[in-house]
């Protein structure tokens, strides 16, 4: 028969084992937490890792795009800047020569043209003509009167004109004005010239 000491005994040893026990339980749940924590972390920490990295790429394309298209934009800017620069210098030329078109011997005709073409632009008969020098030449040798007579209009002889080469019509007290002079001519063509001066100048097929 046990003593009570015994008794005493052996329920320690049983509290003992069983608190051991729960104590590997708590320590066995405790690192299983633990390694599960650590896990997510660690798969958090690559995904961010990931995240960061394709943003970096997609900045690093998007700079690049960038960059590239500026370098583009520039590239065709200077190109741009090159040919209007061309075309100036070649449209300023032709303007510099314009003179030299009275020295043709069909002046006559060239200037009945203009006289023609503004007048019908303006679609009056009575209008006064402003010209420089040489072409008030032309029109006082008979090619106002005849203009006259072809159009069934009264036309008078103004003032010279003091810049331009051409004619200048004027009618309805002033009201009505048609600038015939080869400068606006010529400034009227440019924008539709410019195209195809510029293939002309580079060797190209119009």
């Amino acid at each position: 028969m046990n003593t009570e000491a015994q008794d005493i005994e052996m329920l320690e040893r049983a509290i003992m084992v069983e608190a051991k026990e729960a104590s590997e339980q708590m320590r066995a749940e405790a690192k299983a937490k633990a390694d599960a924590i650590l896990r997510r972390a660690q798969e958090q920490a690559e995904a961010e890792r990931r995240a960061i990295l394709d943003r970096a790429r997609q900045d690093a394309e998007r700079l690049r795009g960038q960059a590239l298209a500026t370098a583009q934009l520039k590239a065709r800017s200077g190109q741009l800047t090159h040919r209007e620069l061309l075309l100036d210098r070649v449209f300023g030329a032709v303007k510099s020569k314009l003179p030299e078109i009275q020295k043709r011997p069909d002046f006559d005709q060239i200037t009945a043209m203009l006289l023609r073409e503004a007048v019908t632009e303006l679609r009056v008969n009575k209008a006064e003509i402003s010209a420089d020098e040489s072409t008030q030449k032309a029109l006082k040798n008979g090619v106002l009167d005849e203009s006259a007579k072809e159009l069934k209009g009264e036309f008078t002889l103004g003032a010279a004109l003091k810049e331009g080469t051409g004619i200048v019509v004027n009618a309805a007290n002033g009201k009505l004005h048609y600038d015939n002079t080869f400068e606006t001519r010529l400034s009227r063509l440019q924008n539709t010239l410019r195209a195809a001066v510029y293939k002309v100048l580079m060797g190209e097929k119009v």
